[in-house]
C-alpha cells in the first residue's frame, strides 16, 4: 500500500527537550529533533486512530545554532519564575515518514482502506497541516511544506560532514493503545548523524526503556464509519 510521505518543516525557533526537564527550571534543546517531536508534527498534519505514524529519517538542512533567552514561566504555586531557555534557531528539516495500521483499534478495521489515508495526508502536507505545527513546544511555531527527501534547493549544511554522535537521547513514549501493554514507557537511544541524515529505529528496536507508570487506554469509542459518513463502497 501507499504509506510513505515526505515533508519539510521549518521555523525561527525550536526546543526539543528531555521530558524530565519539562517540570520546571531551565531548559536546553537537543541539537536534533526527537522522534516523538517529529511524530507529533506528523500527527498535526493528519492523523486518525486507524494508523500509527513512524518516523524513518530526518535531514538537517541548516547549521545547528542555539540562542539563550530569558523567560518568565509560571510557577506551580502561583506567580512567575525567571529562567533561561536555550533554543535552536532558524531550523529546517526534511522528514520521511510512513504509517502502519493500528491493529489494536479493531473498531477502526473498516477504515483501513489502501490509498485513502495516503491521499488525505498528501493533501494536508500541501496545505501546511490540519492543525498548528509546533517545533517541540507551543511557543515555537513551525511551517510545513511538501518536498522530496534528499532533494531541494541547494545542499544541506551537513551533506558531506561525515559521522557525528549525540550521546544518549530521548526517543519517544510507548503508549498502551499502540503497544497493547497497559504501561507507559519512555525510550532512549544513541543517535548518529551521517552526512546530515539521522535514521531512526522503530520503537520496538529501542533497547533502552524506562517504566513511567501504569496506564489504561480509554480512547473515544467509534460510532461507526457509516454514522461518520466515512464508509466507502469497495468493488
Amino acid at each position: 500500500m501507499k504509506n510513505r510521505l515526505h515533508f519539510k518543516v521549518s521555523g525561527r525557533y525550536a526546543l526539543f527537550t528531555d521530558p524530565v526537564t519539562r517540570i520546571g527550571g531551565e531548559k536546553c534543546s537537543y541539537h536534533i529533533p526527537t522522534y516523538e517531536a517529529l511524530k507529533g508534527i506528523a500527527k498535526s498534519i493528519y492523523w486518525k486512530p486507524t494508523f500509527i505514524w513512524y518516523i524513518d529519517k530526518v535531514r538537517i538542512m541548516k547549521h545547528i545554532r542555539t540562542q539563550a533567552k530569558n523567560v518568565k514561566p509560571l510557577k506551580y504555586g502561583g506567580g512567575n519564575d525567571l529562567s533561561i531557555y536555550t533554543y535552536l534557531i532558524d531550523v529546517e528539516y526534511q522528514v520521511q515518514v510512513h504509517f502502519e495500521w493500528n491493529l489494536y483499534r479493531k473498531d477502526m478495521a473498516q477504515d483501513r482502506i489502501d490509498g485513502k489515508h495516503f491521499q488525505v495526508a498528501q493533501r494536508m502536507i500541501d496545505k501546511g497541516g490540519r492543525q498548528d505545527i509546533f517545533l517541540g513546544t507551543r511557543e515555537c511555531q513551525g511551517y510545513v511544506e511538501p518536498c522530496v527527501f534528499g532533494e531541494g534547493e541547494g545542499e544541506g549544511a551537513y551533506d558531506n560532514y561525515g559521522s557525528l554522535g549525540f550521546g544518549l537521547m530521548f526517543h519517544g513514549f510507548d503508549y498502551p493503545d499502540e503497544t497493547g501493554v497497559n504501561e507507559l514507557h519512555s525510550r532512549f537511544w544513541y543517535p548518529s548523524m551521517i552526512d546530515g541524515v539521522v535514521e531512526f529505529p522503530k520503537p520496538d528496536k529501542c533497547e533502552r526503556r524506562k517504566f513511567v507508570r501504569k496506564m489504561i487506554p480509554d480512547p473515544p469509542k467509534s460510532v461507526g464509519l457509516k454514522e461518520e459518513s466515512l464508509a466507502y463502497e469497495l468493488d
